[in-house]
């Protein structure tokens, strides 16, 4: 097909706000899938993504489209994640295209990433097109957000169109300013071939499957390519374009979205971002890739089972490569054995890491409490970079900085008083509060991003009933009173429990900490201590009663002092016990302190 007639586009937008749903009508609209076999978030691929309801990765397919113009079209969409621990997959989907759809929910209005998707995008030159999606909702306000479009976003109105995803109104007019407004790939078939890396997937049948677009050049079946970056040489055994499914073509040219099979089964061989050349005409240079993520939260996944350290080791590497975004390295627990060390990029990140370990590979696992990476300045003026509790160096620090980061809220205005209060208690600083509108504003605060880990957005979302948006950026390293909270087992430290955190805040959590393994340990036949200590101090405390076996059963009244012989004999066997004893940690224990619940404030 002539480039003129195809559209690279991605639809990107804030959580919630429709963008899997408009995929599903464009989808039904071309008839590439039989009435029958459709389904709500078709490009969904996983489980999870179905039951949260959320896109945890863009999926890309193409579609015809017979537009007015008399004209055969070739549309390539990407369908991206909405929440602000997935935009690294979202900045990969706009590498892929020229011109993005930029959702805008009617009845919410823009929200915090709803602007930052929008930059996103402008940084790549992207043409962008607002729409104006759930018309059809009885409290949607079109006049509102034409006006936000206008004044917030400073794009264009007079392109802005109106849909409603669910029932499929005004997608027939989308497609047509689909067609109209996004310009044409541009690119040579007949150069040296450079195709872009912007996603790929581990198949059980065809090994790794990898997602490009071309840029310049021409690419066929049986042709022999070259991985840019470390220099390795394929056939390609299969290309072809996504159809919902896998649609071989043998050809892939300047301006096509697809796919490429090549016998690859090793997982560390393919980098996201690399580019893809011919070994016959190869390219000069390579193209210019993707920023190197940067994760915020750190934490430790060991096996369940010592034994399945190297099943697990395998499980990481097929999800690193379906997901470019998880960084890990080996670890060690004296309590939990062999692991890894992750990194990613927020608490939904990992939660969806841990499903799909559970889910998608079958592991038994354990996560330690999450953590962020501290800048620490040592005593002989040496610098290091502390995440993880073990590798803490105490007595040795000069000074220690924690990452900072600028968070904007848009809320109704109904709620800025409840709001501002818990941005404060979260140790955060306002920076700026502006009138969106006579009924939203927004805050700008800057606060560390340790208090924004565990419970912050839950808070937010009840403190406003759901109506505020949250988007952050990392902004640098500010001075902190660092310390590191050991939790003791009957005077005995358990590394896996041990974290970080802000000094005066300390005590507060270790107590909390205390509270909730008390409630995972089961009673032993010994009194278990549970202690929190900053180094040799205890800061808190709680404790496991025994199992009191009944040794005055078989008494039958008597001397009282045979009874307080047979108690005091018992009480000797206990402390011989509690010497000897060691304590079994279950996994809800470990999982216990990753959880921060209102209850517990």
């Amino acid at each position: 097909m002539d480039m003129k007639f195809k559209r690279n586009f991605c639809i990107v937008a804030h959580i919630d706000h429709g963008k899997s749903t408009l995929s599903d009508r464009l989808i039904q609209k071309s008839k590439i899938i039989d009435d029958r076999k459709m389904k709500n978030q078709i490009l969904d691929s996983m489980d999870i993504e179905r039951e949260r309801g959320i896109t945890i990765k863009s999926q890309a397919v193409t579609i015809p489209y017979h537009a007015k113009d008399g004209n055969d079209y070739e549309l390539n969409f990407v369908d991206t994640p909405g929440h602000v621990d997935f935009s690294y997959e979202v900045s990969r989907a706009i590498a892929s295209c020229e011109g993005a759809l930029l959702l805008i929910d009617a009845s919410q209005g823009v929200e915090s990433q709803t602007v930052s998707n929008m930059y996103m995008a402008l940084e790549q030159d992207l043409e962008i097109v607002p729409v104006i999606n759930k018309i059809d909702l009885p409290s949607a306000d079109i006049p509102s957000c034409r006006a936000q479009i206008d004044k917030e976003l400073g794009l264009d109105d007079s392109l802005t169109q109106l849909v409603s995803a669910k029932s499929g109104e005004g997608v027939d007019e989308l497609l047509e300013a689909i067609v109209n407004y996004f310009p044409a790939p541009t690119g040579d078939p007949k150069a040296p071939l450079q195709a872009l890396i912007f996603d790929c997937h581990y198949d059980v049948y065809r090994g790794v499957v990898v997602h490009v677009r071309v840029k310049e050049g021409t690419l066929k079946t049986g042709d022999v390519i070259k991985m840019m970056s470390t220099g390795l040489e394929y056939k390609v055994e299969q290309c072809g374009i996504f159809k919902i499914d896998y649609e071989e073509t043998g050809k892939l040219e300047a301006g096509d979205v697809g796919y490429i099979i090549s016998g690859l089964k090793t997982v560390s061989d393919v980098n996201v971002g690399d580019t893809v050349t011919s070994t016959v005409n190869p390219a000069a240079a390579p193209l210019a890739g993707f920023k190197e993520v940067k994760p915020v939260v750190y934490s430790s996944i060991y096996p369940m089972d010592s034994n399945d350290y190297e099943e697990l080791k395998s499980s990481i590497e097929k999800l690193k490569l379906n997901d470019a975004s998880l960084v890990y390295e080996k670890d060690n627990s004296l309590a939990l054995g062999n692991g890894f060390r992750c990194g990613f990029l927020g608490l939904l990140h990992l939660e969806i890491i841990q499903e799909r370990l559970e889910r998608d590979y079958d592991q038994a696992i354990i996560f330690t409490a999450p953590s962020v990476r501290y800048h620490v300045v040592l005593t002989d003026g040496s610098e290091i970079y502390v995440d993880n509790p073990s590798e803490y160096p105490q007595g040795r620090i000069q000074t220690a900085e924690e990452p900072y980061i600028k968070a904007t809220i848009i809320t109704p205005a109904a709620y800025l008083g409840s709001l501002m209060e818990l941005c404060k208690m979260k140790r955060g600083t306002q920076t700026n509060m502006q009138y969106l509108d006579e009924k939203r504003v927004e805050l700008t605060y800057e606060m560390p991003l340790a208090e924004v880990l565990f419970d912050f957005y839950d808070k937010l979302k009840s403190y406003s009933r759901g109506y505020a948006s949250f988007d952050y950026e990392i902004i640098g390293y500010r001075l902190t009173d660092l310390a590191k909270v050991d939790m003791l087992l009957n005077s005995k430290p358990v590394d896996a429990l041990s974290f970080l955190c802000y000094k005066p805040s300390a005590a507060d959590r270790a107590r909390k900490v205390c509270e909730r393994l008390k409630n995972e340990i089961s009673h032993q036949q010994f009194k278990v201590a549970i202690q929190g200590a900053i180094g040799g101090q205890i800061i808190a405390r709680e404790t496991v009663s025994a199992y009191r076996k009944d040794v005055l059963a078989k008494c039958y009244g008597g001397d009282i002092t045979r009874k307080r012989k047979l108690l005091e004999k018992q009480k000797e066997g206990k402390k011989r016990m509690k010497m000897f004893g060691d304590v079994e940690l279950p996994q809800s224990a470990f999982l216990a302190v990753l959880k921060d619940n209102e209850a517990d404030n």
